[in-house]
């Protein structure tokens, strides 16, 4: 179980880091180099927004996972996140930008509450520690490559279509998580 969840995090932290990296340049660059021709104070106002819909998403994480399993959620918010990429890459209006990017950022940030409870009811006591902070860190090792794929490919396609790296990341993740058995109401001893 230690490879699966490595492989889903991996997978999760790739999309995420491969998006937040680059969702200022892409709000602020011109339309014709990808962007969306905000200004900074615009684009730095989008962000504020983005980041209150993360705080929704880790919050809100825990009590949809109790109520329906941990899985069920993980997947539901990692699948959603995939499913925005696409639209709010190709927005044009601001107030298509402004409703999707809360949005997006809530589910694709949100699912960061579901590795830790997931992890933590998954592995015995013994060995929890050290496989949360394997399956974690390795994960964030490995998606550090993220932000220059997104990078390289935006290069020759601009950052719109470069996103949809991050959306397939994030749907490999809830894939992965299919692998993974419902931890909830699981004893942790």
């Amino acid at each position: 179980m230690i490879i699966v969840t490595l492989m889903m995090n991996s997978a999760a932290l790739f999309g995420w880091w491969g998006l937040f990296t680059w969702i200022p340049s892409y709000l602020s660059l011109p339309r014709a180099e990808g962007g969306r021709g905000l200004s900074i104070v615009s684009s730095s106002e989008w962000i504020v927004a983005m980041q209150f819909g993360m705080w929704l998403g880790y919050v809100s994480f825990g009590f949809v996972s109790d109520r329906v399993g941990r899985k069920k959620a993980y997947i539901a918010y990692l699948v959603l996140a995939a499913a925005l990429v696409p639209p709010y890459a190709r927005a044009n209006a601001v107030e298509t930008l402004l409703v999707l990017g809360p949005l997006l950022a809530f589910f694709s940030t949100g699912h960061f509450t579901g590795f830790g409870i997931i992890t933590a009811e998954l592995f015995p006591t013994s060995f929890r520690a050290a496989a949360m902070g394997l399956t974690y860190n390795f994960g964030r090792g490995l998606s550090a490559a993220a932000p220059f794929a997104v990078g390289v490919m935006a290069r020759t396609r601009g950052l719109s279509s470069a996103f949809w790296i991050c959306a397939l990341a994030f749907l490999v993740a809830a894939l992965l998580a299919t692998a993974v058995p419902e931890t909830r109401h699981r004893s942790l001893a």
